[in-house]
């Protein structure tokens, strides 16, 4: 999440909020043991509200884009959400 925020227009409380807000994503959850999986999905969904860039840039590592068709396809979801 540091990586795709960097050199980005967003404060560090900015960014206090969001780990917070992931925090609390996992503290409802209600599980005991938390798949990364999961973490990495709500890392993306506050991403995508925070700053667009950095949803991209954490989308393409964390979803592994293979191709430009992929990445193509994220940024449409992007666009029309």
């Amino acid at each position: 999440m540091t990586k795709a925020l960097e050199k980005r227009p967003v404060s560090h409380e900015q960014i206090e909020e969001t780990i917070d807000c992931i925090e609390e994503k996992i503290r409802k959850s209600g599980l005991e043991e938390i798949p990364s999986s999961m973490i990495g999905e709500y890392v993306m969904d506050c991403l995508r509200n925070l700053d667009q860039v950095a949803y991209i840039r954490f989308a393409s590592v964390y979803r592994q884009f293979t191709d430009v068709t992929s990445f193509e396809k994220e940024v449409k979801n992007l666009i029309e959400k």
